[in-house]
């Protein structure tokens, strides 16, 4: 039997990053990876697929290039749905090379197979070759799978998940989303973006209910004029698929209207994979949506044994997930370098247009009884965003301390919000004020002004006048 200080179950950015880090640290490692491609859900059918197809949208519909040179039509083509996913395979294959490869410049050895607990310590691989395998440690890293609700007839064909939606074989007239988290309205803009008449039903009056609640407007808004239209309080009571493809899925609400469309998408949550794992077997104590339970160290309740990414839950990202299997090893082998995870993160939104934040939002501040200001900046005033054509009413919020002028919180909405928000993020983990803002020096013309002006916003606000309003350049 194979000995090993550390298996890995999943190579995934969770467990590819862990089983670098031991491996690095002299550990000897083995991963067991149950599919031919590796990366996970994070590189397959995830995050890089999802958002390299919003990159893909951008380009073929051309809507922020929309009236840059006097042309207020898509500067888009025609595109049938091979160009669609033509990038996005090439991203995935070229990913999968990537962790393959890191992997084996590491010495990590690699197993392909379902893995399952015999005993805490021992893992059988189910494959080509079949064996058992030993570890004085194990991190489990299968990720997540999409939910199936049983009233649901998923036939992987024009009823889909998040998933098989990667594996569409023509473009749809019009969608149907059901469910308004960050799947449901990335894949709704997505959809959107190149011209597909889209519907998301909501079993709530907002989206994304962790956003700032102007945010979120503002978001639902840009939906809308991107003629999506969203179903607020709704749900789906009942689903007629006819045999003739040709005809449309008939949708019964809960509201009693009905929607003809062509393709339904899934999109309200997912669990965690670990069926098959045989944790009860071990004793390992999981929670609800198959989740494995841990610890701040995300130790379970076997001390050998430990989880990260998906399988735990929230906040399910791929950034945190990459950190939690570094601070795994980091606890598992004393290497003292990364003992937790920052609780200062940046949430992104790849929606079109995109949605980024970090720290508190406005009802967050009014909850904790802080006394807070704001300050706005919007793209269309600064100087990079009219030469970028940007008119999506996109902006920039900060959310400061009065009394101290210590931002707390950022928040952004519109192009290339996701890649902003890290400055964000550093003025809030440092706990920098308005005037250290205002005194900083950004290239120009860049997106960047947007903090300048907000801060100068902010400042006018305090000062009981509002020096910068929409339309205005200071």
């Amino acid at each position: 039997m194979k000995k090993f200080d550390l298996i890995v179950i999943g190579s995934g950015p969770a467990g590819e990053k862990a089983a670098v880090k031991a491996a690095y640290f002299g550990h000897k490692v083995a991963l067991i990876e149950k599919e031919d491609k590796y990366g996970g859900a994070g590189v397959q059918t995830g995050t890089l697929p999802s958002k390299t197809l919003k990159e893909t949208a951008l380009y073929l519909s051309g809507i922020y290039q929309k009236g840059v040179f006097g042309v207020d039509k898509k500067v888009g083509r025609e595109t049938g749905v091979h160009d669609f996913l033509y990038r996005k395979n090439v991203v995935t294959n070229h990913m999968h090379k990537i962790v393959k490869y890191n992997l084996k410049k590491h010495g990590i050895e690699v197993f392909e197979g379902f893995a399952s607990f015999v005993d805490q310590n021992r893992i059988k691989i189910s494959g080509a070759i079949e064996e058992i395998i030993y570890g004085k440690h194990i991190l489990i890293a299968t990720g997540s799978y999409p939910y199936h609700p049983k009233n649901i007839p998923f036939d992987n064909k024009r009823i889909l998940d998040s998933d098989t939606i990667l594996s569409i074989k023509h473009f749809p007239k019009s969608i149907c989303v059901l469910g308004a988290g960050v799947i449901g309205c990335e894949y709704a803009t997505i959809f959107g973006a190149m011209g597909v008449k889209t519907f998301i039903v909501n079993d709530r009056d907002k989206i994304l209910g962790f956003l700032d609640t102007e945010v979120s407007e503002a978001l639902v808004d840009q939906m809308r004029k991107n003629d999506i239209k969203i179903l607020f309080n709704n749900s789906i009571s009942g689903f007629e698929l006819p045999e003739n493809e040709e005809k449309p899925l008939r949708l019964t609400l809960k509201s009693g209207e009905v929607l003809n469309v062509d393709m339904f998408l899934f999109a309200a949550g997912r669990s965690g994979r670990i069926k098959g794992l045989n944790c009860d077997q071990i004793g390992l104590e999981t929670g609800k949506r198959e989740t494995v339970l841990v610890n701040e160290k995300f130790q379970t309740n076997i001390p050998n044994i430990y989880a990260v990414g998906d399988v735990i839950g929230f906040p399910a990202l791929a950034s945190t997930s990459m950190e939690q299997g570094r601070i795994a090893v980091t606890h598992m082998f004393d290497t003292a370098d990364l003992e937790s995870l920052t609780d200062i993160f940046p949430y992104g939104i790849y929606t079109v247009p995109e949605v980024s934040m970090v720290g508190i939002t406005e009802q967050q501040a009014i909850d904790d009884k802080i006394d807070y200001g704001v300050g706005y900046s919007y793209f269309r005033d600064t100087a990079r965003g009219m030469i970028m054509g940007d008119n999506d009413n996109g902006y920039l919020k900060l959310i400061f301390n009065k009394n101290t002028k210590v931002i707390l919180g950022v928040h952004i909405i519109g192009y290339m919000a996701t890649e902003l928000i890290h400055y964000g993020m550093e003025l809030v983990r440092e706990e920098k004020t308005l005037d250290n803002l205002i005194g900083t020096v950004f290239n120009y013309p860049t997106l960047h002004d947007l903090y300048k002006y907000a801060s100068y916003d902010g400042l006018g606000n305090l000062a009981g006048k509002k020096i910068k309003k929409a339309g205005e350049m200071i």
